[in-house]
């Protein structure tokens, strides 16, 4: 363990620095002292009355443009204009505070004059043009220097085809402003009411130290095999991304752990810095979470989250087992080891001792298997968090014998004495204890429960933090539904795609898989799905394919962008971290990921791989099958099985791993009998080489 915790401090240092560069949301503003004070207080606050909002029935309109109000106001007061003006600390320049007023009033306006203003009904007045006209344009510049310029010239292209299409500014701002159908509509409803909670809870998660556990569970596990500390980075990363949603975040978080380990047992640079890469950005595929954009799925699907997150289930692991499988090759090719022995914890006394870190997981999962919608589940995973760190703290207590509790704590248990005993007459012995119950609870509050109190002060205020770029990704992305619906864009797109696709459902797939591809180059993942889930998906949906595939096709594809060259955001941070190529560890990381790139024309053509109308035996084949195909393409991949690949053996393995992944008798059999040839190849070769 010594060596992760080199590593931790060799890097913790460039940690921000890397964020700020690769990641948008992250190049904010740094503040200290009353000024971060001030900012902590009012994004806390903005965090308590979020939840709040579970408590009181407010209109949906009132709802989101009051919080899209607020992120407005807060975010023009964290966000630069440019990156070089994060360096200064405790420093806004004058016009930002004057934009921030200006970009919140437009939706504050709405929330507060909202019956006024649906009396009015199509016949909104000047005022209120104007107030959406401030709005939209404020909401550009916000989403410009949080999100990126590309996802500015998808809207804005939108918003241009609206007027080409013939309709009135009058039009577009009632439609784009004032209705569900625009800003206030399914995005920024699913992220105000469900996908705020469970960034909080990844920030609670991470504040309670789940990430280190993660890493040390997947040391336990892996770290002693071949090539071990690339195999702890890929269970890690994979356990991370359920809940970080952010492949850069996921990447810099863990990498700074995992990247310089796996340098230092013998695997290149640019290996090491993909297979983080690679990982992390599965994390968002990985279930039971999956980030934010499985929630935005199922709100526009109608399908339930415990299917989506079932389906996801079998990709998930085909994509980690290929990763896996390419890591372990690697490692065998160059002959690498694993860690020392006295450096890997003990699995079953790691569980036994933090073991207690997953139970929100388990309750999040229990919650929503039980019926409760995502909310009320994250609400309670959070809950469950904070009983954690209370325990811990009390825990931490009795152990250092240092609970002695605030002086005036002590007259308390005397107080609830006297009115049960008096006012409820509640008999002598059960009134004792329970005032002796208050006492021991007090006494454990306040000075020795600051370190909890403190650590969720900063979860929420992390949670808040980290939610204001998706909530902008959406806010957006509603721009672009709502222009498809105002012009009726979508059907005019299946009319023009479907007869050049000429009913080649292929063709179909594979121009929906460049597009969002290039769209994910610039655009964060929730924000690409909710546009090619708005475009894309009802022209694959219109050429037979299952809802649920079509739409897992556009989330996989989106996600993969991150690693995908020129720009790979996740692989160009780990090559930062690294020390690597940028552009070879890009190339390196689709090639460990390029099971990513497969399956999904897999369940596309299969949706049994998705267990749509799919029966006990057929799943238990599909997934023998998937894992023998996804040993096959790896070793294919890596040029290297029991001794190294000749030629003639790669090409067998390909198409034999490709035939094994696709669900079907007669191409597993043709699959198996290439594998196994090329297997039995590999096994008597190496035997006559000894």
């Amino acid at each position: 363990m010594s060596n992760t915790n080199s590593a931790v401090n060799e890097n913790a240092i460039n940690t921000d620095d890397l964020m700020a560069e690769f990641d948008r949301e992250s190049n904010t503003r740094r503040f200290s002292g009353v000024g971060g004070l001030i900012m902590k207080v009012m994004f806390i606050a903005f965090a308590i009355a979020v939840f709040g909002t579970r408590f009181i029935t407010l209109p949906e309109q009132v709802r989101m443009s009051a919080f899209l109000g607020v992120i407005m106001f807060l975010g023009f007061l964290i966000y630069p204009p440019y990156k070089k003006q994060t360096k200064r600390k405790n420093y806004i320049p004058w016009y930002d505070f004057v934009l921030a007023v200006i970009a919140a009033t437009p939706f504050l306006y709405y929330a507060i004059f909202f019956d006024e203003i649906t009396f009015r009904s199509v016949m909104i007045n000047d005022l209120d043009k104007v107030m959406g006209i401030i709005g939209i344009v404020m909401l550009f510049e916000l989403c410009r220097r949080a999100v990126g310029v590309p996802i500015l010239f998808v809207a804005g292209g939108f918003i241009a085809y609206a007027f080409y299409y013939g309709k009135s500014l009058h039009s577009i701002i009632y439609n784009l402003f004032y209705t569900t159908n625009g800003i206030p509509g399914t995005p920024l409803n699913v992220c105000s009411t469900f996908i705020v909670f469970f960034i909080i809870l990844g920030a609670f998660l991470e504040k309670t130290g789940i990430g280190n556990f993660f890493v040390d569970l997947a040391n336990s596990i892996a770290g002693w095999a071949s090539g071990g500390p690339a195999k702890v980075a890929v269970i890690s990363s994979a356990l991370e991304g359920m809940y970080s949603g952010s492949s850069v975040a996921n990447t810099v978080g863990s990498g700074s752990i995992t990247i310089p380990t796996m340098k230092k047992i013998g695997y290149k640079p640019e290996f090491a810095a993909a297979v983080e890469a690679a990982a992390s950005t599965g994390g968002q595929i990985m279930p039971p979470i999956m980030g934010a954009a499985a929630f935005l799925m199922s709100e526009i699907t109608g399908i339930s989250y415990a299917t989506i997150a079932i389906a996801a289930i079998l990709p998930a692991v085909l994509y980690f087992a290929g990763i896996f499988m390419m890591i372990h090759f690697e490692a065998k090719k160059l002959g690498l080891k694993g860690l020392p022995k006295d450096s890997i914890p003990n699995f079953f006394k790691l569980f036994l001792r933090k073991g207690y870190l997953l139970l929100p997981i388990v309750v999040l999962v229990a919650m929503m298997s039980g019926g409760s919608t995502p909310a009320q589940a994250a609400c309670m995973a959070i809950i469950t968090t904070l009983a954690i760190m209370l325990i811990t703290d009390i825990v931490k207590t009795i152990i250092s014998k240092n609970h002695d509790a605030l002086d005036f704590l002590t007259l308390v248990p005397v107080a609830v004495f006297l009115i049960l005993k008096l006012v409820f007459k509640v008999e002598l012995e059960n009134s004792g204890l329970i005032a002796g119950a208050t006492y021991i609870v007090l006494s454990f509050i306040g000075k020795n429960t600051k370190e909890s109190g403190k650590i969720a002060l900063e979860a929420l205020e992390t949670g808040i933090k980290n939610t204001m770029g998706v909530s902008l990704a959406c806010a957006l992305a509603g721009i672009v539904a709502g222009v498809v619906t105002l012009t009726s864009l979508g059907s005019t797109l299946i009319d023009v795609i479907v007869p050049i696709a000429q009913d080649n459902l292929f063709v179909a797939l594979f121009l929906t898989m460049i597009t969002c591809i290039v769209l994910g180059m610039g655009v964060p993942t929730t924000a690409n799905y909710l546009i090619m889930a708005t475009i894309t998906a009802p022209i694959l949906t219109e050429m037979g394919l299952p809802l649920l595939a079509a739409h897992m096709f556009v989330f996989y594809f989106g996600i993969v962008a991150d690693i995908t060259p020129p720009v790979a955001l996740a692989a160009y941070a780990g090559s930062a971290i690294a020390g690597s190529n940028p552009l070879k560890t890009g190339v390196t990381a689709t090639r460990l990921a390029i099971t990513a790139f497969i399956i999904p024309y897999i369940f596309a053509f299969n949706p049994k791989m998705l267990f749509i109308d799919a029966t006990v035996s057929e799943v238990a084949l599909i997934i023998v099958t998937s894992c023998i195909g996804i040993f096959a393409l790896s070793s294919a991949l890596e040029g290297y099985m029991f001794r190294r690949l000749k030629i003639y053996e790669v090409l067998p393995l390909i198409v034999g791993g490709l035939l094994m992944i696709y669900p079907g008798a007669f191409s597993d059999v043709i699959g198996m009998v290439l594998v196994a040839a090329v297997l039995m190849l590999q096994i008597f070769l190496r035997k006559k080489v000894k």
